[in-house]
């Protein structure tokens, strides 16, 4: 029952190439993985980013929630302040923002 010397001097001895080549669809996994999914959503974070580092009074925007509304005012980096009815305005953060439908036009400053 108990496993003599000589089979376990044999066990002990590995080849490297075998070992690389069972190690090497996990890493075809790995990259397949990285270019179908973690790359496109890279690349939407972006996109996103972008757009909501865009977003100008004026502009007819989308949140997640629903809601469609006019940017009545940029607050800061982290808020607008968006118009959803007539005289209802709500704030709301920029990273809510999941899509512009319209573009509105830039503001003009007085150079008073």
């Amino acid at each position: 029952m108990l496993i003599t010397p000589a089979f376990a001097q044999a066990a002990g001895a590995g080849d490297t190439n075998s070992m690389l080549m069972s190690l090497l669809p996990f890493a075809l996994i790995f990259v397949i993985m990285y270019f179908l999914i973690l790359k496109p959503q890279q690349k939407k974070l972006k996109d996103h980013q972008d757009l909501v580092k865009n977003i100008r009074r004026g502009d007819t925007v989308v949140t997640n929630g629903g809601l469609v509304g006019k940017v009545t005012k940029v607050v800061d980096d982290d808020q607008i302040e968006m118009e959803i009815a007539d005289g209802i305005k709500i704030r709301q953060m920029r990273q809510m923002i999941s899509g512009v439908r319209t573009k509105g036009e830039p503001a003009k400053d007085d150079a008073n």
